[in-house]
């Protein structure tokens, strides 16, 4: 049984990570991440009577963006540049091949003569997920499939089943996951979730999926083993926050270059060491140590007094920040986000458990099993946000290993 609600947003061009609340909203921003787990460990344990809904991030390629133009009503389709100041979209096959070329122009021209012909109101927003010709098969495991591999992610659905024959008997793929209403591009407001593909899915060569995530407490049903650990998790995670400093908290939130700081510290750990939070005593020293060494670097690239001073005084609150701040402070911000990421991967993991299609990464070792890229959890009062592994999904993009889908045959 689907139980889902859609709630209106900003439009989907950016998501924080649930841990990056933590810094980006302060106090509030904390409690907000721990509720959203405490939502999702109830819906997953099937006994919560105020349900979290999630949508399944698809590792599609490229974005897509189709509707009728306000302005004209006439058919478009698009990619992210909708939303800049001179809307860009595209309504012809003259249009796309003057501002595009290969695979990304054949696609956009594939969508905008196989779409032309649904019928719904305002804009939706999808992920391409293959052509024709992007669609190959694969035995794994014993298991003949036909795959295809738009991104990162390779995906898998058995040969000969149902769906199986669908996708092999289609001309292209697209899985939608926001809804747009409004009288202008600029005016327009997202709704996550809740496409209903049946209304849609009037092409009979079209593959379409919607992101919901299905059967939150039905597949994924978690034991009471599983709910205790998501629990134990999220209590550790509340002793931390209680510990916390609520000002130099807040602090973090309301200073753009600070914030910048703390998460460019902790995605280059993620990159090119596979680390997110271990030691939180170790995590803060290493922060203070890389705000140093970023204000030395900074200055040393200024070669006039003038430089150095504006960017003295431009980095002043971070060295305040730092100076009215005890490391054991940033320990337990630290000992915070832990935690949380804690509790996050163990929903993550289960979740995982109910994906519709198996999903590989293919490496140059053959392949490998990987979960779904992740997943956004939406909550009518707190909003969206994105549940994603971040040393996977690090691992999977950064690593020559992996095969991505532009690298390989499952492409050509």
């Amino acid at each position: 049984m689907k139980r889902f609600a859609t709630i209106m947003e900003q439009k989907n061009t950016h998501m924080e990570h649930l841990e990056d609340i933590v810094f980006d909203g302060g106090v509030d921003g904390a409690r907000q991440s721990i509720q959203f787990l405490i939502k999702l460990r109830d819906s997953l344990s099937g006994y919560s009577k105020q349900k979290i809904n999630a949508t399944i991030k698809w590792d599609g390629a490229p974005a897509i963006f189709v509707g009728k133009d306000p302005s004209d009503g006439q058919f478009f389709v698009a990619k992210k540049g909708i939303f800049n100041k001179t809307p860009k979209v595209y309504k012809t096959d003259a249009e796309v091949d003057a501002d595009t070329s290969g695979d990304l122009s054949v696609k956009l021209k594939t969508a905008l003569k196989k779409l032309k012909g649904m019928q719904f109101d305002g804009v939706l927003q999808g992920d391409f997920l293959y052509t024709a010709s992007d669609l190959k098969t694969a035995t794994v495991g014993g298991v003949k499939y036909i795959t295809f591999h738009p991104n990162t992610i390779v995906y898998a659905v058995p040969y000969n089943s149902s769906l199986g024959k669908r996708i092999r008997n289609s001309s292209m793929g697209v899985v939608w996951h926001t809804a747009y209403s409004g009288r202008s591009f600029e005016s327009m407001s997202a709704s996550y979730g809740g496409i209903n593909v049946k209304k849609l899915d009037k092409i009979r060569d079209v593959f379409m999926a919607d992101a919901d995530f299905n059967d939150v407490s039905g597949n994924a049903l978690m034991t009471a083993d599983e709910t205790k650990a998501v629990t134990t998790a999220l209590s550790k995670a509340g002793k931390a926050f209680r510990k916390v400093n609520a000002r130099s908290l807040n602090l973090i939130a309301n200073n753009k270059d600070l914030n910048g700081l703390l998460k460019v510290y902790q995605n280059r750990l993620i990159k090119t060491k596979g680390v997110m939070i271990k030691n939180p005593n170790a995590h803060a020293k290493g922060l203070i140590n890389y705000l140093l060494d970023y204000e030395k670097k900074e200055l040393a690239k200024r070669k006039t007094d003038r430089g150095k001073g504006q960017f003295a005084l431009k980095f002043k609150p971070v060295k305040e920040w730092m100076a009215n701040t005890a490391p054991s402070q940033i320990a337990a911000m630290y000992a915070l986000q832990m935690y949380i990421v804690e509790a996050k991967l163990l929903i993550i993991n289960k979740m995982d458990q109910a994906s519709k299609l198996k999903t590989f990464l293919k490496t140059n070792k053959g392949w490998r099993i990987t979960g779904e890229e992740g997943y956004v959890a939406i909550d009518r009062i707190s909003g969206a946000v994105k549940l994603v592994d971040r040393l996977e999904f690090s691992y999977a993009n950064f690593s020559p290993d992996v095969i991505k889908g532009w690298q390989t045959d499952l492409r050509r």
